[in-house]
């Protein structure tokens, strides 16, 4: 038998998420290889870098950046520069405020990150090289990697007796 408060069950409400709007904020794409006249067959080392924020917007609404920064080599030489700031607007509702930050750094991104991707691959496509198709990021995991970098920053600033 279910345990009751009072007489009457305890009723949860289902988080619920809506995503009402994405969108690109800047993006920048720079072909080097062109400007500098770099000719022959370059198989470039593509390096991504992942950046996320988080703002409230209104009582239940939230704008979640996703921010990628591709670089791309071949040997010491720069090949392409990307940069892709995109954000997305969430209205989220019935969700624990201690599970509030952890949602908005790992599922509002998992919800954007596709389009980012694509995004990601017309434009190089479009600047001349082949597409670049980004490995999934884990988003969890990259969440755990800065709680973690964040606890150690503040204990090795914390007074020692």
């Amino acid at each position: 038998m279910a345990e009751e408060n009072n007489g009457a069950a305890q009723e949860t409400k289902p988080v619920a998420m809506k995503i009402v709007n994405q969108y690109i904020r800047d993006l920048s794409f720079e072909n080097v290889a062109a400007q500098k006249n770099l000719g022959g067959d370059l198989k470039p080392e593509v390096n991504v870098q992942v950046n996320l924020d988080a703002a409230k917007k209104s009582d239940n609404g939230y704008e979640v950046a996703l921010k990628l920064n591709v670089s791309a080599k071949s040997g010491e030489q720069a090949v392409f520069l990307l940069e892709i700031d995109y954000a997305g607007l969430f209205q989220i509702e019935n969700i624990p405020e201690e599970q509030l930050h952890p949602f908005l750094m790992i599922e509002c991104p998992r919800m954007m990150f596709p389009f980012v991707r694509r995004i990601a691959r017309d434009v190089t496509a479009d600047g001349g090289f082949p597409p670049l198709n980004i490995d999934n990021i884990d988003f969890m995991q990259l969440y755990r990697t800065e709680l973690m970098r964040r606890q150690q920053a503040a204990a090795e600033q914390a007074p020692t007796n």
